[in-house]
C-alpha cells in the first residue's frame, strides 16, 4: 500500500468488532512507527498497549471515577476563533447527524460521548505519554508518532480513533499505569477492525479546500 492510500483511507473509526489484532501485528506497528522524526532524537513519547483483562479492569475504574475538575490539558484554546469554531462545530453536526442524534437531545449526545471512555469498543487501547517537561518541539515530534501509528494501521488492515478525549478523565488511567508525576497523558488510540455495518462509520470529517491553508510561491502554475 502507498502512503498516500494510507493517508487517503484513514479515518476515525468510532465502532469496532471484537476481533483482537495479533500481538505480533501491534507490536510490528508500534515499534516501526518510532521512525518518527525526532528533534535531536529525543523520542519523547512513551506508549501504553492494553487489551484483555487489563483494558477491562482500567476502562471499569474509568467508569467508576468521579469527574474530574480539570482536564490534563486545554484540548482547544479558549474562545475558539474563526475559521477553526465553524470547523469544530461542522465537525460535531456531521457526526450527530450521521447518528440522527438531533442536537436538542443532549443525553444522547452524551452517551454518545462517554463511548470515548471506552475507546469505542475497541479491544485494543493504547495511551501516548509525553514527559510535562517537554516543549511544543517534542510534542509535535509525539504527533509524528501518533500518525504514523494510524497510517501503520491502515497497512495492517485495522482501524483506529485517536481521542485526546483522555485528558478529561486522565487521573485514574495515570493511576492504573503508574505513571510518575513527571508523565503526562497525552491522548489515547482505539484500535481493532471496523465495524463496517455501524452508521457512525460512514462518517468522513470534511478537510478545508487546498487555497485556504497552503501559499506556493516562487513555483510555475501545474494545475
Amino acid at each position: 500500500m502507498k502512503v498516500s492510500e494510507a493517508i487517503a483511507k484513514r479515518m476515525s473509526v468510532r465502532a469496532f468488532t471484537q476481533e483482537v489484532p495479533p500481538a505480533t501485528t501491534v507490536r510490528s506497528i508500534l515499534e516501526a512507527a518510532a521512525r518518527a522524526p525526532s528533534g535531536g532524537n529525543l523520542q519523547p513519547w512513551q506508549v501504553h498497549a492494553l487489551t484483555g483483562a487489563p483494558l477491562a479492569e482500567l476502562l471499569a475504574r474509568v467508569a467508576a471515577s468521579p469527574p474530574q475538575p480539570e482536564p490534563e490539558y486545554a484540548v482547544y484554546p479558549p474562545s475558539l476563533w474563526e475559521p477553526y469554531r465553524t470547523r469544530r462545530f461542522e465537525n460535531g453536526e456531521q457526526l450527530y447527524s450521521t447518528l440522527e442524534i438531533a442536537r436538542e437531545d443532549k443525553a444522547a449526545r452524551l452517551r454518545q460521548m462517554a463511548k470515548n471512555a471506552q475507546f469505542f469498543g475497541a479491544p485494543v487501547g493504547i495511551f501516548l505519554t509525553i514527559d510535562r517537561r517537554m516543549g511544543p518541539p517534542q510534542w509535535a515530534d509525539l504527533g509524528c508518532y501518533l500518525q504514523n501509528v494510524l497510517l501503520l494501521a491502515v497497512e495492517a488492515g485495522l482501524a483506529t480513533c485517536p481521542q485526546e478525549y483522555w485528558a478529561f478523565c486522565s487521573e485514574p488511567v495515570k493511576a492504573f499505569l503508574r505513571l510518575s508525576p513527571e508523565q503526562l497523558l497525552f491522548a489515547g488510540i482505539a484500535l481493532g477492525y471496523a465495524d463496517n455495518d455501524a452508521p457512525i462509520n460512514q462518517m468522513r470529517a470534511e478537510r478545508a479546500p487546498f487555497d485556504e491553508v497552503v501559499q506556493m510561491r516562487g513555483f510555475e502554475k501545474c494545475w
